[in-house]
């Protein structure tokens, strides 16, 4: 029965957790006493404006800022004790996706994704091989392989970086603003994409501006206000 009940509480304890949570920058106080609890599987918008917080919120999840107050977790990681030698292994269970793609300009796309993966332990020149072709097939961008950066599109770039994200098969994605550097068809393109990872059972979460997207392809979504975090209905005018 015991044994019952604990299996129980896993299934329903969430994959990332902040209780009364403050978050500073450069002395500036960007939350405070938060509280947010997003269960392993989610598909989540943060919205708010420039400056209203979401990216400190990413960063503190992926580990680049600590919080000042609260207890905060991810993916069974106590975040307020984990030790700067211990971020790789976060970063493992996470997949991190800029608003610049942030590629490598001087390596092709299969060079970019071999990168990480040796980053990260992997050794194998063969694993490395067939990791990187499941990734890229399943961005569906399998063709640009031997491409440099410069010669992508702003799309193909983006899943480039997507593919990156998926290399260690990670149980989250964290997306800051993914498509601000798009335009509305390839940013829909990049959301459906992100919505068939999330159909795996990845959890994602989205800071973004871009209402009209979250219109079409509702999901729970967070804004970032006055301090604080509340979600909210977004509803079609």
């Amino acid at each position: 029965m015991v044994k019952f009940i604990n299996t129980i509480k896993k299934m329903y304890k969430p994959i990332i957790s902040l209780e009364g949570v403050d978050i500073h920058q450069m002395e500036q106080q960007i939350f405070s006493n938060i509280t947010l609890k997003i269960a392993s599987g989610d598909f989540v918008y943060i919205v708010g404006e420039t400056g209203s917080g979401k990216s400190s919120l990413l960063k503190v999840l992926y580990g680049e800022l600590k919080v000042s107050a609260g207890d905060i977790s991810l993916a069974d990681i106590d975040l307020n004790k984990i030790k700067s030698k211990e971020i790789p292994y976060l970063r493992r269970k996470l997949g991190v996706v800029f608003q610049d793609f942030q590629l490598l300009s001087d390596r092709t796309v299969f060079e970019n994704l071999s990168f990480v993966l040796h980053a990260t332990g992997w050794k194998d020149k063969v694993k490395i091989s067939e990791r990187i072709n499941e990734v890229l097939e399943s961005v569906h961008i399998s063709n640009v392989k031997d491409k440099m950066p410069y010669s992508l599109s702003g799309g193909e770039q983006q899943r480039t970086a997507i593919a990156r994200a998926l290399l260690n098969d990670p149980e989250i994605i964290l997306a800051d603003e993914p498509t601000g550097n798009l335009d509305p068809e390839k940013s829909e393109k990049i959301i459906e994409l992100f919505k068939e990872i999330n159909s795996k059972g990845t959890t994602v979460l989205i800071a973004t501006h871009d209402y009209s997207i979250i219109k079409k392809h509702k999901a729970r979504t967070l804004k970032c206000t006055c301090k604080k975090i509340s979600e909210i209905e977004i509803v079609n005018e």
